[in-house]
C-alpha cells in the first residue's frame, strides 16, 4: 500500500506540472522565436521579451522538477502560482478584445484566464497544504520540503 500511496503523490504532482514540464518548456524551446514574439505583445521590445522566455523556461523546468522531486516542493508550487497569476495578467486579458459577448477572442481569452487562476490555486496548495495552520510553517521555513513520499504510520 505504500507504492501506492507513492504513485498516487507522483502521479498528482506529474498532473500538476505535466503543462510545464515537457509541453510548455518544449515549445519554447522548439518554437523560441514564436515565444519572443508572444511575450512581445506584453513588452514591446526583443530584449525584454528574450529575458522574459528565458526565466519561464527556467520556471517552468525548474520548479516542476521541485515539485516532482520535493526538493524545496512548496518554495517551488509558490513560485509557480505566481507565474500562472502573471501569466494570466499579462497574456490572457479577455476583456481588452471586446467581443467576449460576441464569442470571439476575449471569450476564448476568459477560459483560458481563469484556468491559469485556477491551477494557480492548485500550486498554494501544494504550498500551504490545507489546513491554515500550515501557512505560518510555510513561511517560517519556505524552502523546507513539504517530503511528499514519505510514508508515516499517522497517516492512515
Amino acid at each position: 500500500m505504500a507504492s501506492f500511496s507513492i504513485a498516487v503523490a507522483f502521479g498528482v504532482r506529474l498532473l500538476l506540472v505535466l503543462l510545464f514540464l515537457p509541453f510548455s518548456a518544449l515549445d519554447k524551446i522548439l518554437n523560441f522565436r514564436g515565444a519572443v514574439g508572444q511575450a512581445r505583445q506584453a513588452v514591446h521590445s526583443t530584449g525584454p521579451a528574450t529575458v522574459l522566455i528565458l526565466i519561464g523556461l527556467f520556471v517552468e523546468i525548474v520548479m516542476s522538477l521541485g515539485i516532482l522531486t520535493g526538493i524545496a516542493d512548496r518554495f517551488a508550487a509558490f513560485v509557480l502560482a505566481g507565474y500562472c497569476g502573471v501569466t494570466a495578467l499579462l497574456w490572457k486579458q479577455f476583456w481588452k478584445p471586446g467581443d467576449f459577448w460576441s464569442g470571439g477572442k476575449g471569450r476564448e481569452l476568459f477560459w483560458d484566464f481563469w484556468k491559469n487562476l485556477a491551477l494557480a490555486g492548485g500550486f498554494l496548495l501544494v504550498t500551504f497544504g490545507t489546513g491554515a495552520s500550515t501557512v505560518a510553517t510555510f513561511f517560517s521555513d519556505p524552502f523546507a520540503s513539504s517530503n511528499p513520499y514519505s510514508i508515516s504510520e499517522t497517516a492512515r
